[in-house]
């Protein structure tokens, strides 16, 4: 009977043979063949767009942050010789307005010239108000940008002069018009009893009272002048006060003031100043300031009076300024050195609005510098010889007087603060006792010093990840483990997705959250929060130990993978337990305030928004994450390892550290990274959950600012185009670059776990 069946069905099949090639069929390959081809290319164009895209921000980072580490251009200007040059004598002040439009000359005959500084044509002239028989015999000039100056005269007086530009549209046409003042009269002000010639003088104006100090050979004098206004009559009368100082042992060839009337800089003799302490009239100290061999050339103040700028006989520039040492002396210190060539030093010319240099030698060659970066810019010859030199406020152009004219140099340098070094190593700043890492990007004061390093942020980056890690990573891989492993089916479809629905919370709220109600929380329970992560362990331990130990007929009545519901109450009963005790904790071993225990007692510092609150909030967040791939991973490994080694008599913890964990160790460690990526460009959390404070310091209960919060907090205040402007886009380039290199470090160590532990 089979046999007919079979012959039967051979018979139908050899008549109606099947037709695969149908239009049917044959449209359904073609159909399916054209969407394999768009899938292919589809993921194809996805893939390479993704790169691409990454390539593009890397780019354009880079071109916004390349700008900043450029040197300085420059463009010269043929010289012209204007008429009225050979009349004024020779020249002892040069100076040039914001719009490099009007320029200002004094002369030895004793009259003020404003010119056109492109071509040289006389504006106007002002004759200054000179007694008979009587010339300028030098020039001192207030710090950089005050635009006041001190004439000293040869009879041993002082004219204080001010020059000022005031800017009219008259029918649409811009308009600047010099000023000439006199501050204090046009009456000259006696520095010298004796009525002897000056042969330097300077001034300094200071919370309205003004500072002249002059010497006459080797006698220093220092007078301070203070205006008082009758209130009645209106008038206004000044108020004089000599200082008297001890005489030097050889001539005075350059005063300097400290613009806080601190302190008197005298350069004497060929190689020395002597700084004085004008609050207690003596002598601080004889300092050194040429190296071997070299003499002083020439010194002045940088922005903000603070620093000097001495250059030598040998091409040397020194900046110097006046730190505290252990004991806390003052004293004139060496922070950094330059370089132009080797003929002496003829000026220094400070900008005035950043604290850069410009420095002539007396060959004619030209330096450019900027002291906080120790950056050197620009050295190149702009003219021949000797010559005097103004540099504009904006100090995009300088104006030289030589034998050959007035020539004008246009200069191109629009970031000299940065530098490698300045970014990353400690920096010697203004007013500070030692070298530091310190983010300090703007203030209210025209004279600030930006200190821009990255060190700070970089360190509060990596701070609050560590932390964040420290809380994040024991729990989510434990709980992954936990839940892919030993739990319950049931119980899982539970559990996973309310941890993963965590992931949804918004950052902006755990850090609101963290920053208002957290960390005062945490602040007057210390001892309960440190006694909880301390007894939550050991609490769980001995549930653990106390359940082994109850009657097998009531540990069977609880369902394989139920067992961690148990914990539930033992966590809420521990957590409750430590933070009701945190109060007597507190009285009985820290007198009642752990914080001022911890400040006074232990010398740490203490923030109410502090690295701790960092590590509780962000932790919060980056467990899901996690968990989520962690979980994934471990469940993935096939049920037929795990039941090989229970066969061969292995434990489930054996089989769990020996079998399951390392073919699961690719899928954990990618969890980890990921992990860690969200937490080092984790923004909103730390923003508010911290005080934002740049400091390098392990100290858990200190705050820190990342490079992420530091972008979002500075960015809108910032001038597009400017210095601050590119350190943000290198700091964004500094994490991206970071977050880059540990997935790509990340993927390759996983690789090679996969490779190691696929044979399993």
């Amino acid at each position: 009977m089979n046999n007919l069946v079979k012959d039967t069905l051979s018979a139908q099949a050899s008549q109606n043979p099947l037709d695969f090639n149908t239009p049917a069929l044959q449209r359904q390959r073609r159909l399916r063949a054209i969407k394999d081809r768009l899938a292919r290319w589809y993921v194809t164009i996805g893939g390479l767009a993704v790169l691409g895209a990454i390539t593009l921000i890397f780019f354009y980072l880079g071109h916004v942050v390349f700008p900043m580490f450029q040197g300085a251009d420059i463009e010269r200007h043929q010289a012209v010789q204007p008429a009225w040059l050979g009349e004024q004598g020779a020249p002892l002040y040069l100076s040039v307005e914001e719009q490099n439009q009007v320029g200002m000359r004094i002369g030895a005959a004793g009259s003020v010239q404003f010119f056109t500084v492109g071509t040289g044509e006389p504006l106007h002239k002002v004759d200054l108000p000179l007694p008979e028989q009587v010339h300028i015999q030098v020039i001192g000039e207030d710090t950089p940008g005050q635009r006041r100056l001190a004439l000293g005269l040869s009879n041993g007086q002082v004219l204080v002069i001010q020059h000022d530009y005031k800017t009219t549209w008259p029918d649409n046409k811009k308009t600047i018009t010099p000023q000439l003042s006199f501050p204090f009269g046009e009456a000259p002000i006696t520095l010298d009893p004796q009525g002897r010639a000056l042969d330097v003088v300077t001034l300094n104006l200071n919370r309205g009272a003004l500072l002249l100090a002059g010497a006459t050979g080797t006698e220093l004098h220092a007078l301070r002048l203070e205006k008082s206004e009758n209130l009645f009559t209106g008038e206004s009368s000044l108020d004089e006060q000599r200082l008297n100082l001890p005489q030097l042992a050889e001539p005075i060839r350059q005063v300097l003031l400290d613009p806080r009337h601190l302190w008197l800089y005298a350069f004497s003799g060929q190689a020395s100043a002597d700084v004085f302490d004008l609050r207690r009239k003596q002598l601080n100290g004889r300092y050194k300031l040429a190296s071997q061999g070299a003499e002083v050339s020439t010194a002045t103040s940088l922005l903000g009076g603070v620093s000097l700028m001495v250059g030598d006989s040998k091409g040397g520039i020194g900046q110097w300024f006046m730190v505290r040492d252990g004991e806390g002396k003052a004293e004139l210190k060496l922070i950094r050195s330059f370089q132009l060539a080797d003929q002496p030093i003829v000026q220094i010319v400070p900008e005035q609005r950043r604290k850069g240099f410009l420095a002539l030698d007396s060959a004619g060659n030209l330096g450019v510098f900027h002291s906080t970066a120790h950056r050197t810019l620009l050295t190149e010859p702009v003219v021949e010889g000797r010559s005097l030199a103004a540099l504009s406020p904006r100090a995009d152009e300088l104006v030289l007087e030589s034998p050959a004219g007035l020539a004008r140099v246009r200069i191109d340098n629009p970031h000299p603060e940065i530098s490698w070094s300045s970014l990353w190593g400690k920096v010697w700043y203004e007013n500070y006792d030692k070298p530091d890492y310190v983010w300090q990007s703007t203030s209210a004061n025209s004279d600030f010093e930006p200190k821009m390093s990255l060190s700070p942020l970089a360190f509060g980056t990596l701070k609050a990840a560590f932390y964040a890690m420290l809380l994040a990573a024991p729990l989510a891989v434990c709980a992954a483990i936990y839940t892919a492993y030993f739990m319950a089916p049931a119980m899982r479809k539970k559990v996973k997705p309310v941890i993963e629905l965590m992931e949804a919370l918004p950052t902006v709220i755990l850090g609101f959250f963290a920053g208002l109600f957290l960390a005062p929380f945490v602040e007057n329970h210390l001892p309960g929060i440190f006694s909880l992560l301390l007894l939550m362990p050991f609490g769980i331990l001995l549930a653990a130990y106390l359940w082994s130990r109850l009657p097998e007929s009531i540990r069977l009545r609880v369902p394989d993978g139920w067992e961690g519901a148990l914990l539930i109450p033992v966590v809420i009963l521990v957590g409750t337990f430590c933070l009701s005790i945190s109060g007597h904790l507190e009285n009985w071993f820290f007198g009642g305030d752990m914080r001022l225990w911890l400040s006074n007692d232990l010398g740490i510092a203490f923030d109410q928004r502090n690295a701790l609150v960092v590590g509780l909030a962000m932790g919060f967040a980056v467990i899901p994450n996690i968990y989520s791939i962690a979980e994934d991973a471990v469940f993935s490994v096939p049920k037929s390892l795990t039941l090989g080694s229970l066969a061969l008599g292995a434990t489930p913890w054996q089989t769990l550290s020996r079998v399951v964990i390392l073919t699961a160790s690719p899928g954990i460690f990618s969890a980890l990274m990921i992990g860690m990526g969200r937490a080092v460009g984790e923004t909103m959390i730390v923003l508010m959950a911290t005080g934002n404070t740049p400091i390098m310091d392990m100290n858990i209960f200190e705050g820190m600012r990342t490079l992420a919060a530091n972008v979002a907090v500075e960015m809108p205040e910032s001038e597009v185009g400017s210095t601050h402007y590119r350190v943000l886009f290198l700091a964004a380039l500094v994490l991206l670059s970071f977050t880059f290199v540990m997935n790509t470090l990340a993927e390759l160590i996983r690789q090679r776990l996969r490779g190691k532990y696929a044979s399993l």
